[in-house]
């Protein structure tokens, strides 16, 4: 069996590697020309962690993850308003949480993928019919399975179920993150989590291992588009809250070397049509306020390569997938738009104090476990149940 996948991100490269270890033949574009660089940190957690363990990749995710130790707000003056010990989160979730940089966990994946992996950069999927694909480059590929995870704004989605417009759910929010040296920052955040307690805007910084700090920020704003620049409109939205983010943004990288773009979901009816599929953000998107993307987008391939794994037709191994799993991305979906946006994300001082005591609350025995839980969700199933209930359907059909 040969499927082409169009996206080697995070669902894209887990997916390869476990359709090539059920003994597909597998064909993987990208459309950079490398691997990539820039990126944000991840508090891995929940189902992707399972998938990990799963895979048998936990030892090298822990290898690969940075050490944090503290999880803290600050105001302008630079003081701490709220901060916690970091092993909270990890005692709340029985250990199954690391913090990594998403380009290492792509590191990670792309390092575990078999020798049946054709991975090819600098190639996107042009056109999809009913019995081939057609590449950037020209080439066109003959496929029993054609998958799309090509992230939010995926190409192969809007080929084969219509245009991005149709699915797409606007948050109202930019998002941006780069890396930076500067020895005095890092001292000042090193091994933690150091976020500007602000309304409608956020900076986080990170103290790296290696002596960098990775900086994320996310604001409201009206504007569905990107800006021309988006160098420009991360400092002119970020400055003066504080001597940390005006140091980060002096080492804010041009445009062109910063990952920026819109907070948005994507919401559909149907993620499978006959031998197509999506994955990841191409299908489901949480956005980043839901904080689980990195572990859905895991979780979501590994369902689906087990689902592939039977006997079945794929195309109704695709539709069990898509029946197993998207009870699971939806539920998270509509927890960060109802719930989880305005907590991550304050427009008033009440719900910013209201966020700050929840923190100082979670200092109070048995509470850490109860609102860890409500921020770092697991679902009612887990990975194994959603497999292997999946295969024993199929056996019995």
């Amino acid at each position: 069996m040969k499927a082409l996948i169009c996206g080697a991100g995070i669902a894209g490269l887990t997916l390869a590697g476990r359709l090539n270890h059920h003994g597909w033949d597998v064909t993987l574009v990208e459309r950079a020309t490398g691997p990539r660089r820039h990126g944000y940190m991840i508090d891995f957690s929940g189902p992707g962690y399972e998938a990990i363990i799963a895979m048998g990749l936990e030892r090298q995710l822990r290898r690969m993850a940075s050490r944090v130790s503290e999880f803290r707000y600050i105001d302008n003056r630079g003081n701490t308003t709220v901060g916690l010990d970091y092993d909270f989160f990890v005692k709340a979730l029985d250990g199954e949480i690391v913090s990594i940089m998403r380009p290492a966990l792509e590191e990670l994946l792309r390092a575990a993928l078999g020798s049946g992996v054709d991975l090819r950069y600098g190639l996107t999927v042009d056109r999809v019919s009913d019995e081939t694909a057609v590449l950037s480059d020209g080439t066109v590929m003959k496929a029993d399975l054609i998958v799309g995870a090509d992230g939010i704004h995926s190409h192969v989605r809007s080929e084969t179920f219509g245009p991005e417009s149709e699915f797409l759910r606007d948050l109202g929010m930019h998002t941006s993150a780069f890396v930076f040296e500067d020895r005095d920052v890092f001292e000042q955040v090193r091994s933690q989590f150091v976020l500007t307690e602000t309304l409608n805007r956020q900076m986080g910084l990170y103290g790296l291992d290696d002596g960098h700090v990775a900086a994320f920020t996310v604001h409201r704003t009206g504007d569905v588009a990107s800006p021309d620049s988006a160098r420009e409109e991360v400092r002119r939205e970020f400055s003066g809250l504080g001597d940390l983010a005006d140091r980060a943004l002096s080492h804010c990288p041009p445009s062109r070397e910063m990952y920026y773009d819109q907070v948005a979901q994507i919401v559909m009816p149907c993620w499978t049509d006959s031998r197509v599929g999506l994955v990841g953000d191409a299908a489901y998107a949480v956005s980043l306020v839901a904080g689980q993307g990195a572990s859905l987008g895991i979780a979501g391939a590994y369902v689906m390569a087990e689902m592939l794994a039977t006997q079945r037709p794929v195309s109704e191994s695709l539709a069990e997938y898509e029946r197993r799993w998207r009870p699971v991305a939806t539920e998270i979906q509509a927890s960060a738009r109802e719930r989880v946006v305005e907590i991550f994300l304050p427009k008033t001082t009440r719900t910013l104090l209201l966020r700050r005591w929840g923190f100082r609350a979670m200092k109070l025995p048995g509470l850490h476990r109860l609102m860890v839980g409500s921020l770092f969700p697991k679902g009612s199933h887990s990975i194994a149940e959603l497999s292997a209930a999946g295969r024993a359907q199929l056996r019995n059909i």
